[in-house]
């Protein structure tokens, strides 16, 4: 089975070989049009001059930037997001107006925002109600500009509590505003035993993002065994149109890095505009 869906390059896992403010122009220079990022910065709040630097860097290399996660805190050091996380709250907070600032400047309007772990001081039923507070703010600041608030299952946290599709989406729900979707990687949903295809068959017209890496090893497509194309042909066929993140570590990083993991795409298939006719 074969599709239509637009790909997109992740530059927060993808082209990591390069500094941060180089990686749009490196996307469009592998015959891609659009990017997306996880938090550029190193703080919930950066200086009016380093915004004005990342959003520079996707104007002038000419791509669109379709996907940010807001501030998540340190990922590296196993941080996943601060929505349900009570004493980092007002960072997330703080950091709502900036995500939606830069959306607003660079015609993003779909944010990931990453729910949190689970803390030992505080109650599991206390951390949900501050998420759902925190999606809620999120999301009636993302309205003003037409956008979207993610929410997406994650492998590999152990304290990590949305796992599956219906975890997302009873979080989501929990929040109760119209414009927030699922984040469906399938990476992840796979990886943490979800059903895939009952996923995609349920939950379809939740699903307001996708992002895809193939399992075991979080690689390309094809260093795996997913069956990350017919998965993405019953997403069309379910009605989803929007873009497919590639979010994923090249298992090419020894050789030859980014540019040599999008072997398995034709150059054709990696534009906006020929994904679609």
């Amino acid at each position: 089975m074969s599709h239509q869906l637009r790909y997109e390059v992740n530059c927060s896992i993808l082209f990591t070989e390069l500094p941060l403010l180089e990686r749009p122009a490196a996307v469009k220079a592998a015959g891609f049009d659009a990017v997306e990022f996880w938090w550029p910065f190193a703080e919930a709040v950066p200086s009016d001059k380093d915004v004005d630097a990342f959003v520079a860097a996707v104007q002038d290399a000419g791509v669109q930037l379709v996907g940010l996660n807001f501030f998540a805190g340190d990922m590296p050091a196993g941080d996943r997001g601060l929505v349900s996380w009570p004493a980092r709250s007002a960072e997330f907070r703080d950091n709502i107006d900036v995500t939606i600032g830069i959306g607003e400047r660079l015609g993003c309007t779909a944010f990931n925002a990453l729910y949190g772990n689970r803390v030992e001081d505080a109650a599991p039923e206390a951390q949900d109600e501050l998420g759902a507070e925190n999606l809620a703010l999120a999301a009636r600041a993302a309205a003003r500009i037409g956008g979207t608030v993610l929410v997406e299952p994650v492998s590999g946290a152990d304290r990590y509590p949305l796992l599956t599709a219906a975890d997302a989406v009873a979080a989501i729900d929990r929040a109760g505003e119209p414009n927030i979707g699922l984040l469906a990687d399938l990476y992840h949903l796979a990886v943490n035993g979800d059903d895939v295809d009952a996923v995609i068959a349920a939950y379809a017209a939740r699903i307001a993002h996708v992002q895809i890496a193939d399992a075991p090893g979080r690689n390309e497509p094809g260093t795996g065994d997913l069956p990350l194309e017919r998965q993405l042909a019953a997403l069309e066929a379910a009605g989803y149109t929007g873009w497919v993140g590639l979010e994923y570590k090249p298992a090419t990083s020894s050789t030859g890095g980014s540019v040599e993991s999008f072997d398995w795409l034709p150059r054709e298939r990696r534009s906006a505009a020929t994904a679609t006719r």
